[in-house]
């Protein structure tokens, strides 16, 4: 009985040894390039990543209308922000927090800008406490027409945000005309946004 079930095993091996030798060498060269080119494949994608401006990421909702939302103001403030707030004229939607430390870079831009006169601002106040956020728009100053409380960030999550700060050119109609990502500088703010602010009112 052993005898029979040694022969009946060595056609399987032999079958077994001889179907790795039928595979042929071009495709298990093939094989073996698979993890070098899915290696080199991710390199590129990381330096072509690495090379993209993260304040150029472009939004869905460009052109389209600002989300419907409507929001208590800033502890202190008396007037909060609702998507019916932003008809009739052009205007900006930032997105600030007291902890964001991009926030501080870009607060002194708003309020020079504020101080012109040139367009309204209005924040969105992303995840914060209600008397942190008082306290900072108290001691840094307060850039803003109407602020929107958005305790729990569900307003700016149908707005696409992806971290704080951003902010929003909306047109007239209330749609959203362009979306930056990051502080706002002296040269976005002049290179930028008020060329199309003015572009904006001309329409």
């Amino acid at each position: 009985m052993a005898i029979e079930q040694a022969m009946s095993a060595e056609p399987i091996l032999a079958t077994s040894g001889h179907a790795v030798d039928r595979v042929p060498p071009r495709t298990r060269r093939l094989v073996s390039f698979v993890p070098v080119a899915v290696f080199f494949g991710l390199l590129v994608a990381l330096a072509w990543g690495m090379t993209r401006d993260p304040s150029t990421i472009p939004s869905a909702l460009i052109g389209k209308p600002v989300p419907q939302f409507t929001l208590p103001p800033v502890k202190g403030r008396a007037l909060g922000l609702s998507s019916g707030d932003l008809q009739g004229e052009v205007s900006l939607v930032n997105v600030f927090a007291s902890w964001c430390v991009a926030c501080r870079e870009e607060h002194p831009v708003f309020m020079q800008l504020k101080a012109s006169g040139i367009v309204p601002i209005h924040g969105l106040n992303y995840k914060d406490r209600p008397d942190d956020a008082a306290r900072w728009l108290n001691t840094m100053g307060d850039p803003y027409t109407r602020t929107g409380a958005d305790i729990n960030g569900r307003v700016a999550i149908d707005w696409g945000v992806y971290g704080v700060p951003e902010t929003f050119v909306i047109t007239k109609d209330g749609h959203i005309a362009y979306k930056h990502i990051g502080a706002v500088t002296p040269k976005v703010l002049e290179d930028t946004i008020l060329p199309l602010i003015g572009r904006l009112r001309q329409q």
